[in-house]
Formats: C-alpha cells, structure tokens, sequence
C-alpha cells in the first residue's frame, strides 16, 4: 500500500496548531508508518512545496503576499486541504488587525507610531511580504475539504481527523469534539 503524501503548513498564526500537532506523541510514530511528510515547517527544511500532496493541515489566516502564494501553492497541489484551528478557519487573532482598515493604517501604527527608536516602515522587497489588506481564512481564498476548529485543536481532535483520511475516508466533523472553536 502507497504512503500518504502528507504536508502542513504555517501561515499567520502562532505555531500553536503545529505544537497541538505534536501532542499527539506516540500516536506520531503510528503515523509516521502511514504517510511521507513531504513539507512542514515541523522537523524539515524543504524550501519548495511539492506535487502530488494527498493530505495538508494548513495553520494560520492569509494576512501577506507571501501567505497568498504559498495557499494558492498548496490548494493547486494537494487532494484534501484541512482548514487547521481557528485562525485558519476564521482569520481569529491574525484577523484582529481587519479592525484598522487596512495594510497602510497597520503598519503606520506598529512601525510609526509604536516606535521607540528608528520609526520607519518596513520596505524590503523579496524580504519583507507585502501585507494583504486584511487577513482572511483560508477558505476565503481556496476551496477547503475540511475545517478542524480549535484554538489550538486538540491532539484528540487532529487524530480523530486524520485516523478516516489514513482509512481512505473522511472524518465526521460534527458534535463538540469536533468543531468547538476556542
């Protein structure tokens, strides 16, 4: 039996999904024997996100130009994109800065106004990503198979999600153990 092509990703958000990800303890070796990590930021240094990706849990609002391409990337690439944790879903504290109306005010207020020494907006191009003029959920931008809520989901969430996928079918997300955001 072929190995699950499996891949996640870190957009804005906190990590906290990925560090959730690894409670999972002993249940990661089980599924180390099931599917080849090809891309995360978890563990790897694999620079380009590949072809053919069965499964990705994809962490964080699309709140830069950076975030954009590596979404538009990942959703042409892969069969089952999962929405991972609330940020992903809803945009949640990465969409919080929505509230400013826009890139421009965001910077102005964490660069210029915020400064203690040195006020200057960031310009570095191919360094520095552009600001998109909000944060969206991933779903906002690519269609999205399934959405796994939590901030961060819980271990027993992430297994309870991925056990189906593994068995070539999709998991139930309904009842408080499933989709209880927060």
């Amino acid at each position: 039996m072929d190995k699950i092509r499996f891949a996640t990703v870190w957009l804005a958000g906190c990590s906290g999904c990925h560090m959730s990800f690894l409670d999972l303890d002993e249940w990661l070796i089980d599924l180390a024997q099931q599917v080849d990590v090809v891309y995360s930021p978890v563990g790897s240094d694999i620079k380009e996100y590949p072809q053919n990706v069965d499964v990705c849990l994809v962490e964080g609002g699309v709140a830069n130009e950076d975030n954009l391409e590596l979404l538009l990337k990942v959703r042409q690439r892969t069969k089952t994109l999962i929405s991972f944790g609330d940020c992903a879903v809803t945009a949640n504290v990465p969409g919080m800065r929505n509230m400013l109306g826009g890139a421009e005010p965001v910077l102005k207020r964490g660069y210029l106004e915020l400064a203690e020494h040195s006020p200057q907006l960031p310009h570095a191009p191919g360094i520095v990503p552009e600001l998109l003029e909000q944060v969206l959920p991933v779903h906002q931008v690519v269609p999205v198979e399934i959405y796994m809520p939590g901030c961060p989901p819980p271990a027993d969430r992430i297994r309870a999600t991925l056990e189906p996928l593994l068995r070539g079918e999709m998991p139930v997300m309904e009842g408080r153990d499933m989709i209880k955001f927060g």
